[in-house]
């Protein structure tokens, strides 16, 4: 008995695993209270002091893990309105509360009424505001300022993402274009949170990467990793879809997929949780041509995937979306094997089409149509970028 009562007390000291304290935090939830105004003083018409406004301010280099660590309890109240006197008539005013947030926080309430936005840094959103001082129209009573939950939901602001299933080599491409050093490991899951790695050119050029947890089936519905993922892919300007060329099989109870199956999946997937999403620009990479059979398996699926809108047809209704991807290029790699020229390629490959689309954006001022625009900026792109290698 004595023995069973030891092992209870060593079980409730013990520390979390080390990788459910690292884990990445995007989401936190907080009770904002704006101060309560000053009493007024009606022999003299004296006014109470306003209470003081709850802000957030956007600010590089923070994080909702830390923010979180450094609140004692997810409670946060601005200072009360200072009292009207008879030396001091107008009361002073509540000391205001200033929250420094990361860049790309969404402010929601817990009605679900987006707040605001907080994309900049410097960038600053009032949450609660504090209540009016005690005067005439309140029997020179102070007011309480306004109360509420918010939600403060992260979404990672980069210039390109990774997508793809676990094992699909994802982390292994950030590492090979960049100096970021995420875990890498021959089996699924092994990026539990979002790593951001910067590609940099020769002259000086930066442009920023997100390697985010692999998606699985059934992702939309918050399977998973679920939105958690997914909701990071809209703050990025263009998708780099990640795929192994032997095809995807989450475990013995799920259907296995062929490559060309694999990028359907990851097609409605992305359908399915917001369509828009399909509007964005996508670099195809077939990774790990390192493997056994990766050249007569990719000679395979090239027909299928040059014609890919067409041939959505051939796969079941299960998984077919109804709009296709649209890959600005399509690549074949094999980065297990530090290939300098194709690691080069690439990022060749990214800083274009990322270029193309910043030229979309200026030239829309011209005097072109839309279609016209998107015609034009294609003729040019196929000019630079190679459909397949």
């Amino acid at each position: 008995m004595v023995v069973f009562t030891q092992i209870l007390g060593y079980a409730a000291r013990q520390v979390p695993r080390n990788y459910l304290r690292g884990l990445f935090v995007d989401s936190l939830r907080l009770h904002v209270k704006g101060g309560t105004g000053g009493m007024g003083l009606p022999r003299f018409g004296g006014i109470g002091g306003r209470g003081g406004h709850v802000y957030l301010v956007a600010k590089e280099g923070e994080n909702l893990k830390n923010l979180a660590s450094k609140l004692k309890a997810h409670k946060l109240v601005a200072g009360a309105g200072g009292n009207s006197s008879q030396i001091q008539l107008l009361g002073k005013l509540g000391e205001d509360m200033t929250i420094p947030v990361p860049p790309g926080v969404s402010v929601i309430s817990d009605q679900g009424v987006k707040l605001g936005e907080l994309n900049e840094p410097g960038s600053k959103l009032i949450v609660a505001k504090g209540g009016i001082g005690g005067c005439r129209e309140t029997g020179f009573s102070g007011q309480k300022g306004e109360a509420l939950h918010i939600h403060l939901d992260l979404k990672l602001i980069a210039d390109a993402c990774l997508v793809g299933f676990p094992n699909a080599g994802k982390s292994t491409l950030l590492k090979a274009v960049s100096r970021a050093s995420p875990k890498i490991a021959s089996y699924p899951f092994t990026t539990l949170r979002p790593h951001i790695g910067l590609i940099e050119y020769k002259d000086l050029r930066q442009i920023s990467i997100a390697d985010l947890p692999g998606l699985i089936e059934g992702a939309h519905i918050n399977i998973g990793m679920g939105h958690r993922f997914l909701k990071h892919v809209e703050r990025t300007k263009l998708m780099l879809i990640v795929v192994d060329i032997q095809g995807f099989r989450l475990s013995p109870k799920h259907v296995p997929r062929n490559c060309f199956e694999t990028i359907v999946l990851l097609n409605k997937e992305l359908e399915l949780y917001k369509p828009d999403l399909l509007n964005m620009p996508a670099i195809l990479v077939i990774n790990k041509m390192d493997t056994e059979n990766a050249r007569e398996k990719l000679n395979e699926i090239k027909p299928l995937i040059k014609e890919y809108e067409r041939n959505l047809a051939t796969v079941s209704d299960e998984i077919r979306p109804e709009k296709a991807f649209v890959f600005e290029a399509i690549l074949s790699v094999a980065l297990r094997e530090k290939n300098v020229d194709e690691i080069k390629l690439l990022k060749e490959k990214v800083r274009i089409v990322l270029d193309l689309l910043a030229e979309k954006e200026v030239r829309q001022t011209e005097e072109f149509s839309d279609s016209e625009l998107i015609k034009k900026l294609k003729e040019e792109s196929m000019q630079r970028i190679p459909t397949l290698v």
